[in-house]
């Protein structure tokens, strides 16, 4: 009997021990997991709260506060224009304050860029609480829209979108006082913006739409060329590529330039000079060659 109590003794001290050194695996192994997860939290870049859109949105929606929600967001990639829950813990970032999104009193706003599910809203995206989305919220600071007409050679067979850029061209008569040359091509505005083609200002649209006036962003002294232009001769777009940042050369091209006719000066004759001298004999009067002295 008292070996049989020895015997159950000894398997419970054993099987206490091993759940003891279970116990303190199990202990090591959380011990372990909790250091390197504050670890990782001290090296993990700071997070700022930021708003973004719970759903697609396309020009033109609405936007109200169930579109949106707050989201975590790394504090060193914020996108500029972006919504944020306190401004003040990014000084140095260009960001918008989140908690005036919607002020009291203005429900909505408008998107005038489409946006995906759960991308950041930018303040550059959506309109001024309570403005449309007409083409005034596009434009800058001291900017003006102007309305060129085109067809379609003029405006690139269709394919110019809002947002893009062109150089305009005037084809027209050269004058000089009151003599005309015949008609010219010349570069008169670069890298000009279009807020909208036709009625349309969504960046998003693809489809080419051949239109018959495209809308651009312009101070007021390239609107009085533009106007001055545009009664005097003909205007045709060229389109600049998205990436292209060169400055475009001032360029004019005439009728002669275009065929490559070189303009010859006039060849000057010297005629052989003559000089003569009236002998009168009687009355008769005679014509005399002499050596010329000046």
């Amino acid at each position: 009997m008292r070996i049989v109590f020895a015997l159950v003794l000894i398997v419970g001290l054993g099987l206490a021990g091993f759940a003891v050194y279970m116990a303190q695996g199990f202990m090591s192994r959380m011990s372990a997991e909790r250091d390197e997860l504050l670890a990782a939290q001290l090296a993990a870049p700071p997070m700022v709260d930021v708003v973004v859109v719970t759903t697609d949105k396309a020009y033109g929606q609405s936007l109200t506060k169930d579109d949106v929600k707050w989201m975590r967001w790394q504090k060193d990639s914020l996108p500029v224009g972006a919504f944020v829950r306190d401004p003040a813990e990014v000084p140095d970032a260009d960001v918008a304050d989140g908690s005036q999104l919607f002020p009291e009193g203005q429900a909505e706003r408008y998107v005038i860029t489409a946006m995906q599910q759960f991308e950041p809203l930018l303040a550059s995206k959506v309109t001024e609480p309570g403005e449309d989305a007409g083409i005034t919220s596009r434009l800058g600071k001291g900017m003006r829209a102007y309305a060129i007409r085109v067809d379609v050679a003029s405006g690139v067979s269709g394919f110019l979108r809002p947002g893009d850029r062109v150089d305009v061209y005037w084809t027209g008569a050269s004058v000089a006082g009151s003599e005309t040359f015949g008609d010219i091509t010349k570069l008169i505005q670069t890298n000009i913006k279009l807020i909208a083609v036709d009625q349309i200002a969504d960046k998003a649209r693809l489809a080419p739409v051949i239109a018959r006036t495209v809308t651009i962003e312009a101070t007021p002294q390239q609107v009085a060329a533009l106007a001055q232009a545009q009664s005097t001769g003909r205007l045709s777009l060229s389109l600049v590529g998205a990436e292209d940042d060169t400055v475009a050369q001032v360029s004019e091209v005439d009728q002669r330039s275009l065929l490559g006719v070189v303009e010859q000066a006039p060849e000057i004759i010297q005629q052989e000079r003559i000089c003569t001298t009236k002998i009168r004999r009687g009355a008769e009067v005679i014509e005399q060659e002499i050596p010329c002295i000046n």
